[in-house]
Order: C-alpha cells, then sequence, then structure tokens
C-alpha cells in the first residue's frame, strides 16, 4: 500500500506543482511509492451497463478481454494520479484493429495502472506476451554484451544494425496522462542527465521547440528527427497532445547513440549505426544505458521496473526489456518464398518494411527484430536475432546457388 506521504500526492495538481519546485528533494519522496491503491472514485451519472463499449466488431487484445463483469469492476477506479480506465482503454475503442498485427488496444498513463487495472491488462499482457503470466513470473534482465557471439553479420546482406529499448521516470505520470509540468520536468531530468555523458557518449540536446531550421534539416538527413504522431493508435491515446512542447533527441558526436524524449515514452535509447556489426552495436547499448541510469540515479530519480513486469513504459506491449533489435537485411529470393513467414515464426522474428510497421518491404529489403520482450533477457532477445538472421542469411546463400531450404523448428519459449 501506498505511503501517507504517497497519498498525499494523489492529485496530478499537487505532483506537477511539486516536481516543479522541488526539483532532486521531489523526487526522492516520490521514490517512496511502492504498492498502491486506486485514487479517489470515479463519479458517474449512469450505470457501468450503460457505459460499456460496443466492441462487436474490434479485434484488439483490449477487445478479446474486456467484459461487461470487469469493466463494471474497474470503470470507477482510478490511479492516485486520476487515470481511469476509460481513458485507458479509449484508443483501443476508437480503433476497431490494424490490417497487419493485432494491437494491444489500451495504454498506461502512470506506473500504478498495471496494479489498479490489473484485472484487465494481465490478461491482455499474457497475450501478447506469449503466454508470460504477470502474477506467476519474474522477468530476467541481463545487459552483459559480452555474451552476445557471432553478431557480426555478412555487409553484402545487412545494411544496418539498430538496438534500442524505452525507459520511464519514476514518479511522473507517463505521455498519455501527463501534465505539461511533469512532461517538461521528465525533458528536465534526462537532458540534465545526458549532459553527464562522456567520451565516445559526449553529444547535445536539440529541443524540438528551439532547434534552428539548420539544426532541423541536418536531423532530418540524419533520419534522426521524429514527427508529431499521426497514426490514431497514438493520438487516441494522447500522444500527441501539446506538440512539441518538452520533445526533443539528443544523439551522441558520433551519431551512433540517440535518446528521444517525451515521443511515445519518457525517453527512447537508440544504439545503431550502418553494417552488420551487431555486437559493437548492443555493447555500446548497454553501456550508453547503464550510463544513462547511473546518471539519473545520481539526481534522485529511477527508472521505472519491478520484478514481474520488467521495466514500466506506455503501452503493454513493450513491458520488460522494451527492446527490439533489428537489422535491414537484402533477402531478394528468400522475399519470394512462400515458407518465409513460418520460418520467421519459427525463429521468434518479426519482418516489415524499412519505413516501419505499416510499410511493405522494396527490392527485397526488410527491417527483421525480435517478437518477444517479456520474460526473456536483453542477451536472450539479441542472440536470438543474431542467431535468426544469420540463418535467413544462410537460406539466402543457398537460394542463391538453387539448393533448397529448410522451415526450423520452433524455438522453445519460457510457457
Amino acid at each position: 500500500m501506498a505511503s501517507s506521504f504517497s497519498r498525499m500526492l494523489s492529485s496530478k495538481r499537487r505532483i506537477g506543482v511539486l516536481s516543479f519546485v522541488g526539483g532532486s528533494l521531489t523526487a526522492g519522496l516520490l521514490l517512496q511509492r511502492h504498492r498502491v491503491s486506486g485514487g479517489a472514485p470515479v463519479r458517474r451519472s449512469y450505470p457501468a451497463s450503460s457505459e460499456y463499449p460496443d466492441l462487436r466488431k474490434h479485434n484488439n487484445c483490449m477487445a478479446s478481454h474486456l467484459t461487461p463483469a470487469i469493466y463494471a469492476k474497474l470503470c470507477d477506479k482510478a490511479t492516485p494520479n486520476g487515470y481511469t480506465l476509460d481513458l485507458a482503454i479509449q484508443t483501443g475503442v476508437d480503433n476497431p484493429g490494424h490490417p497487419f498485427i493485432k494491437t494491444v488496444g489500451m495504454v498506461a498513463g502512470d506506473e500504478e495502472s498495471y496494479e489498479v487495472f490489473g484485472d484487465l491488462l494481465d490478461p491482455v499482457i499474457k497475450e501478447r506476451h506469449n503466454g508470460y503470466d504477470p502474477r506467476a513470473m519474474k522477468h530476467p534482465t541481463d545487459l552483459d554484451a559480452s555474451k552476445i557471439h557471432s553478431a557480426n553479420f555478412d555487409p553484402r546482406y545487412v545494411l544496418s544494425s539498430r538496438v534500442r529499448t524505452g525507459r520511464s521516470i519514476r514518479g511522473l505520470s507517463l505521455p498519455p496522462a501527463c501534465t505539461r509540468a511533469e512532461r517538461r520536468e521528465v525533458e528536465r531530468v534526462v537532458v540534465d542527465a545526458l549532459a553527464g555523458l562522456k567520451d565516445d557518449l559526449d553529444g547535445k540536446y536539440y529541443s524540438l521547440t528551439q532547434m534552428t531550421d539548420q539544426e532541423q534539416q541536418q536531423l532530418i538527413d540524419d533520419h534522426f528527427l521524429f514527427d508529431k504522431p499521426v497514426s490514431p493508435l497514438l493520438t487516441c491515446a494522447g500522444m500527441a497532445r501539446d506538440w512539441p512542447d518538452a520533445r526533443g533527441i539528443w544523439h551522441n558526436n558520433e551519431k551512433t547513440f540517440l535518446v528521444w524524449v517525451n515521443e511515445e515514452d519518457h525517453t527512447r535509447v537508440i544504439s545503431m549505426e550502418k553494417g552488420g556489426n551487431m555486437k559493437r552495436v548492443f555493447e555500446r547499448f548497454c553501456k550508453g544505458l547503464k550510463e544513462v541510469e547511473r546518471l539519473i540515479q545520481e539526481r534522485g530519480w529511477e527508472f521505472m521496473w519491478n520484478e514481474r513486469l520488467g521495466y514500466i513504459l506506455t503501452c503493454p506491449s513493450n513491458l520488460g526489456t522494451g527492446l527490439r533489435a533489428g537489422v535491414h537485411v537484402k533477402l531478394p529470393l528468400l522475399s519470394k518464398d512462400p515458407r518465409l513467414n513460418k520460418i520467421l515464426d519459427n525463429l521468434r522474428l518479426q519482418k516489415r518494411g524499412t519505413g516501419g510497421v505499416d510499410t511493405a518491404a522494396v527490392g527485397g529489403i526488410f527491417d527483421i527484430s525480435n517478437l518477444d520482450r517479456l520474460g526473456l533477457s536483453e542477451v536472450h532477445l539479441v542472440q536470438t536475432v543474431v542467431d535468426g538472421v544469420n540463418y535467413l542469411i544462410e537460406c539466402e546463400k543457398r537460394l542463391e546457388k538453387g539448393q533448397d531450404i529448410k522451415v526450423p523448428p520452433p524455438l522453445k519459449q519460457f510457457k
């Protein structure tokens, strides 16, 4: 249960004001919050049965698990920050389905959402994460890059390599629910910490509201700049409010380590480079992520994390590691083989076009990445990508020689 001081901070207005005037002192106090009960009950003029959304034509994880009974149980509850079930599911109500993937259909407004709305979020998480049971299982974390092997891909096939994750600042609401003051506090805390990075991680922060035209064009040319969200999956969740206030991009001088601030999550941390040296990319990722966390903690803050869900992020699909390790890889022959999708499924990999989830592959070039996030460590997931991409490249080489390929057996999972 929450401490008496945490309950005193149940108002978003108080949190925002304290964060603004208190700095690290406030952070230290906020970190005392552990398991919490809900906030004040939501006042309603109509019964839950009258408010239940029409989900008959929906195909997302939320719609698969929200029943009238669960809705009636949760609809009058709110987190200490005032976030409600209706706010959490709005994006899934407004977006019945997606042509390529089954979306989650709900988001978290704060760390406490995963407790207060657990009766719905737990089964959603279990479906999205391949059977992982958030009430009975513990999530492992492993950022020891020395364990990765065979991770220098053939550059004739792999064009670029990238590893990214997200991190959230404990004590501040997530992007769907944060106030302007909270969002600005996230930016202040993160940018202050990033200023402490040294040597090959030394870099500069570019605020979306303050960058020059020249800086903006350079970020566009480097493919670093993120735009205002236009996807209804994001806008219906409240991600684009007050754009571009308190948003920005930080990157090191070599442009191989990036941090996005206040896009879909408090932070997105990215390590990337041209070519196929995934080993080096992951080494930089682990080094940079550990250093950012150390600098955040030195300033009295910490990342949202617990042993059941790992690192806490806005979308339940990114819980656990939040990690997506991917490569842009040329597979012109394999891309035409009808067995490709089955091969990817068995290797626990996913493909998309190089322009993102809604884009098609051009010239047989795919973005290949890990399918899982939760229940398996960072090292495990990156090695899964390494082994899988090596297998895909070997298949492509065999097809070049006119030889047959095989569908590998399914990888064993934790369930």
